[in-house]
């Protein structure tokens, strides 16, 4: 158990899967060292001693796990600015639009600038096949019950994608408002999306989320006239968390604002 963020290894894997064409898909298992093995540790210490005893100790693993985690981001950023490749963090709750914005995204931006995806869900192949389907290369990382990628994740998701130098990594996170936000990839920028189908209070419920975003993106503006959506409620809340950020809102599906968005690209 990761104290950290709740989440359980399970089986103490995580799978990276290569998802580059029907003949070539692969899978390799990897032990997923922080959901595990720091995991029985934090238990035993809270069968034995004192409340604030196993209180001081669980603080104590939360920074052990984070100062870990922020080495190995520090190594990727680093690893990434070596070969100019920009790696963007997409970060959201579930049904926000994340894999549709990424799809229009990559195809959008073909013969531009080459674009791959690391996709991070808990199971499944489906949103690496559809990104897949764009012409994209994409590496899937299925956490089994962990609820956010981390710095260890996308080291190995970089390794098996190899990006060109001067290309862009797209990487689209668990669906999670939570943990996320708590680790570093060694990314470039994080993104949060937000979509009108959701209520206009996330930000207040989950400001650090929120706090931790270089760019907020409010997807399914065509909803808008049917849905009980206050889009200034929620700009006001994002700048009460974080008073410089930008909110562009954007259409993934029927492409409102997206020039907005592949300028900020570009301006990464």
């Amino acid at each position: 158990m990761c104290s950290t963020c709740g989440c359980s290894g399970e089986d103490g894997t995580t799978r990276v899967t290569l998802v580059d064409g029907p003949e070539t898909a692969h899978e390799h298992d990897h032990p997923y060292e922080h959901g595990h093995g720091h995991g029985h540790g934090h238990e035993h210490g809270h069968g034995h001693g004192h409340g604030h005893e196993a209180g001081t100790r669980t603080v104590l693993l939360e920074q052990d796990i984070l100062a870990k985690n922020d080495l190995l981001a520090a190594a990727n950023r680093h690893r990434l600015a070596e070969h100019a490749v920009t790696a963007i963090n997409l970060m959201s709750s579930p049904g926000s639009g994340k894999t549709t914005l990424l799809e229009r995204t990559v195809r959008d931006l073909a013969g531009h600038r080459e674009t791959l995806v690391i996709e991070g869900d808990q199971e499944t192949w489906l949103d690496a096949q559809r990104i897949r389907a764009t012409g994209s290369r994409v590496v899937q990382i299925n956490t089994g019950a962990g609820c956010h990628l981390d710095a260890e994740m996308l080291d190995r998701g970089l390794t098996e994608l190899a990006p060109p130098d001067g290309s862009l990594v797209f990487v689209e996170n668990v669906g999670n408002l939570v943990c996320p936000a708590l680790f570093d990839l060694g990314e470039a920028a994080r993104v949060v999306i937000i979509s009108v189908t959701e209520g206009a209070d996330k930000p207040a419920k989950y400001p650090y989320m929120f706090r931790t975003a270089d760019l907020v993106l409010l997807n399914k503006i065509d909803l808008l006239p049917y849905v009980d959506f206050d889009v200034d409620l929620c700009l006001g809340l994002i700048h009460q968390v974080k008073p410089d950020v930008e909110m562009l809102p954007v259409s993934a599906t029927r492409g409102d604002g997206l020039d907005s968005w592949h300028d900020w690209l570009a301006a990464r």
